[in-house]
C-alpha cells in the first residue's frame, strides 16, 4: 500500500482528537446550562426523549467521517499495472576502475566507493537515457549491458569490488575497446564516463581514444585520488591489514594521473576532464557535457503506475456524514399495552432478522472485493517472494477467466520462480496466442528458459538434448518479434553452446563405451584362449593315466607270464634253456616299452611347463597392472577455458594494483 501525499497523514494525529475534545467539552456546557434553568430534579422527566447513546454514535460518524477525508486526501494506493512509455535518451557507458590501487583513502572513505557512489548519481541525473557498466584492471569486460532498467544497473554497480577481475593493473585501452562494443550498430551518439586514477599499467590509451573519436565516441574522464597519493593498504580473509607491495617488496604508493585523463579526454571532440571534488561534479557532468547532446527515439520503458483507492475511503466518509444526518437524537416513542407485552415475546426477531440481512450483505462485499483484488493479491505475494502462494492466486483468477494470456503469463512467471518448470511451461504456452506482439514475445522468452532449467534437471541425455533444442527455437521465435533482444540472443547463444557441448560429451562417452566394448571381447577372447589350454592339459592328463593303467596291466601279464614259466620248468625241463631265452626277449620287449612310456612322461611334463611359462607370460603382475594404471592416468587431460584471441604482449613488468 501506498500513499500519494503521505505528509497529510499528520492531520489524524489533529483533527480527530480536536474534534472528539470538542464534543465532550459540548456535552458538558450544555448539561451545565440546562441546569442553570431547570431544577435538577425535573430535568430527566424534560429530557426523557433524548439518547445520549444517539448523541454519542452521531458524534463519532463525525469524527470518522472527517478522518476517511484526509485518508482521502492521502491519495492510498495499492495494486499496480505496468505501461510503455516511449522517450528520448542518450546511450552512456560507465567504465569504473577496480584495480587494488582504487583501495586508496586520500578520498574518504577510498576511491572505489566514491566512484560507485557517484556512478549512481549519474543513474539519478541520467533518468531516461540507457546505461551499461564496464569493469576493468588488467582485463575488462561489460558488466552491464545498455538498459533503462535502473535496479539491473544499480545491482551491477554495488556487486564490484577489486577481486571481481584477477588480473591486477590498469588498463585503459582494453576498458575503451570493450566500451565500444557495447555500442550496437545504429546508435546515433556513443558517451563513455571513465572513472579511475588514471594509473595506466599499459600503453596505448591516447591511441585507443583516438579510434574511438573518430567512430563518433565521445569519453568523459573523471579523476578519483588526489597528486600527492596514498599508500595502498588490504585486507586479508582474516581481517589484518598489510601493505600492497611490488615484485621487489616495496610499499606502493598510487597517485592520480590527471595529465593522462586530460590526453584521454580531449583526444575525443566534445569530451573534457573533471577530477572528483566536491558535491557537484556529477551536476556539471550531465549538465555541460552529456545534457546538450542530441537525445535518441525510440527508446521503450515500462513504467508501474499505482492504482488509486481514494474513493473508498471518500465514500466512506460520506456514509458516515448521510448516517450522522438520518440518525435523530430522540428515540421513537411507542405505545405498549399489557395485553401486546404478553402476546409478542419474540419482540427481538426484527433486529435480528436486520442483523442477519447485514452479515448477508458483508459476506457478498467481501466476496465481490475477493474476487477483485484477487490479481493485485497475487501480484503483491509475488513481489514479497511467495511464488506459490502467488501461483494459487492467478489459479483462482483463471477459473473466471480462462482465456485471459496476461493472466497465464503471471502463473507462468510464479510457477518458474517457485521451481515447478512443467506448469510453467503450460502457462507460457497459454499466453502465447496473444495478440500482443510484446506479451507473445516474452512468453517465447521465458518459454525458453523455462525449457532450459527443466532440461538441465533431467538425467537422461537424450531428454536433455531434445528440452534444449526445443528451448533454442523459443529464442529465435522471441528474436524473430524483436531483432533488438540482446536477452534473447545472449540466451540463444548460451544454450547453443551447451547442447554443443553435451553432443560432443555424448560423443566421447560412445567411444569409451566403444572401448570397453572392445577391451570386452578380446577379454573373452583371452578366456576362450585359457579354456582350450586347459582342456589340452586335461588331455594330455588323461592320457598320462590310460598309459599307467597300460603299464599295470603290463605287468600283471608279467607276473602271469612268470608263473606259467615256473610251472613249465617243472613240467619241461629239457626246454629250459630255450624258455629262458623267450623270456630274456620278453623282459627287453618290456624294458623298451617302459622306456617308451617314460620319454612319453617326461615330453608331457615338458610340455606342461612350457604352457606354465606361457601362461606366466600371459599374466600381468600388480606392478606391470599399477603401470599401466599410471600410463592411462598420464594420457588423461584437464579441460581448460582458454579465451579466444592471441594473448595480449607486455613490454614491461606486470603490476598489480
Amino acid at each position: 500500500m501506498n500513499f500519494a501525499h503521505p505528509t497529510i497523514l499528520w492531520l489524524l494525529l489533529i483533527f480527530p482528537a480536536g474534534l472528539g475534545a470538542f464534543f465532550w467539552w459540548s456535552l458538558r456546557e450544555r448539561h451545565r446550562l440546562m441546569t442553570q434553568f431547570i431544577q435538577a430534579r425535573l430535568l430527566p422527566n424534560l429530557t426523557s426523549g433524548l439518547s445520549p447513546a444517539r448523541q454519542k454514535i452521531r458524534f463519532a460518524c463525525l469524527i470518522g467521517a472527517v478522518s476517511f477525508v484526509i485518508l482521502a486526501l492521502a491519495r492510498p494506493q495499492w495494486g499496480t499495472t505496468w505501461e510503455q512509455s516511449k522517450q528520448k535518451g542518450l546511450d552512456i557507458v560507465v567504465a569504473i576502475d577496480t584495480s587494488k590501487s582504487m583501495l586508496a583513502e586520500d578520498i574518504a572513505p577510498n576511491r572505489l566507493t566514491r566512484a560507485k557512489l557517484a556512478a549512481l548519481d549519474l543513474m539519478q541525473q541520467a533518468k531516461s537515457d540507457r546505461l551499461g557498466l564496464v569493469a576493468f584492471a588488467g582485463g575488462a569486460f561489460l558488466q552491464c549491458p545498455l538498459t533503462i532498467d535502473d535496479n539491473a544497473f544499480r545491482q551491477s554497480v554495488e556487486a564490484l569490488d577489486v577481486n571481481i577481475i584477477p588480473q591486477g593493473g590498469t588498463a585503459l585501452a582494453e576498458a575503451i575497446n570493450t566500451a565500444k562494443e557495447a555500442f550496437k550498430e545504429g546508435d546515433n551518439f556513443k558517451v563513455l564516463v571513465i572513472f579511475t586514477d588514471g594509473e595506466d599499467n599499459d600503453e596505448g590509451a591516447v591511441e585507443a581514444a583516438t579510434a574511438a573519436g573518430k567512430e563518433g565516441m565521445k569519453i568523459f574522464s573523471i579523476g578519483i585520488g588526489t597528486a600527492d597519493g596514498e599508500i595502498l593498504r588490504m585486507r586479508d580473509a582474516k581481517g589484518r591489514t598489510d601493505y600492497v607491495r611490488d615484485s621487489d617488496g616495496n610499499v606502493v604508493k598510487s597517485r592520480l594521473n590527471e595529465r593522462l585523463l586530460q590526453e584521454i579526454a580531449s583526444a575525443t571532440e566534445g569530451g573534457f576532464y573533471l577530477p572528483l571534488r566536491g558535491a557537484k561534479t556529477i551536476d556539471t557532468l550531465y549538465e555541460n557535457g552529456l545534457a546538450p547532446l542530441p537525445k535518441s527515439e525510440g527508446q521503450e520503458k515500462l513504467i508501474r503506475r499505482y492504482n488509486e483507492r481514494y474513493h473508498w475511503p471518500l465514500a466512506a466518509a460520506v456514509a458516515l456524514l448521510l448516517l450522522e444526518m438520518l440518525l435523530p437524537e430522540r428515540r421513537p416513542m411507542r405505545r405498549r399495552t399489557e395485553s401486546q407485552l404478553r402476546t409478542r415475546p419474540d419482540q427481538r426477531a426484527p433486529a435480528l432478522t436486520e442483523a442477519v440481512s447485514a452479515l448477508l450483505l458483508c459476506a457478498l462485499l467481501s466476496t465481490a472485493w475477493t474476487a477483485n483484488a484477487t490479481p493485485a493479491t497475487a501480484y503483491r505475494k509475488y513481489e514479497e517472494g511467495k511464488y506459490g502462494e502467488a501461483l494459487r492466486e492467478y489459479q483462482r483468477s483463471l477459473e473466471t477467466k480462462k482465456d485471459d494470456p496476461r493472466l497465464r503469463f503471471n502463473a507462468g512467471a510464479a510457477a518458474y520462480r517457485d521451481g515447478k518448470f512443467d506448469e510453467a511451461a503450460e502457462y507460457f504456452e497459454g499466453a502465447l496466442p496473444a495478440q500482443d506482439l510484446n506479451l507473445q514475445e516474452r512468453a517465447y522468452y521465458n518459454l525458453g528458459n523455462t525449457l532450459y532449467r527443466s532440461g538441465e534437471s533431467v538425467q537422461d541425455p537424450k531428454k536433455k538434448q531434445e528440452s534444449w533444442e526445443t528451448a533454442l527455437k523459443q529464442f529465435d521465435s522471441a528474436m524473430h518479434l524483436n531483432t533488438n533482444n540482446a536477452d534473447a540472443k545472449f540466451n540463444y547463444d548460451f544454450v547453443k553452446r551447451r547442447l554443443e557441448e553435451l553432443k560432443q560429451q555424448q560423443q566421447q562417452q560412445d567411444k569409451q563405451e566403444n572401448k570397453n566394448n572392445d577391451k570386452k571381447d578380446q577379454d573373452q577372447n583371452k578366456d576362450e584362449q585359457n579354456k582350450d589350454q586347459k582342456d589340452q592339459n586335461q588331455d594330455k592328463k588323461d592320457e598320462q593315466k590310460q598309459d599307467q593303467q597300460k603299464q599295470d596291466e603290463k605287468k600283471d601279464q608279467q607276473q602271469q607270464q612268470q608263473s606259467k614259466n615256473d610251472e613249465q620248468k617243472k613240467d619241461e625241463k629239457k626246454d629250459q634253456q630255450s624258455g629262458k631265452q623267450d623270456q630274456e626277449k620278453k623282459q627287453d620287449e618290456q624294458k623298451q616299452q617302459q622306456a617308451k612310456s617314460d620319454d612319453k612322461s617326461k615330453e608331457s611334463d615338458q610340455n606342461q611347463q612350457r604352457e606354465a611359462q606361457t601362461a606366466g607370460a600371459h599374466a600381468m603382475t600388480p606392478q606391470e597392472a599399477k603401470q599401466l594404471l599410471d600410463a592411462q592416468k598420464g594420457e588423461e587431460k584437464v579441460l581448460q577455458f582458454v579465451p579466444q584471441g592471441e594473448p595480449k604482449k607486455r613490454d614491461r613488468a606486470l603490476k598489480d594494483w
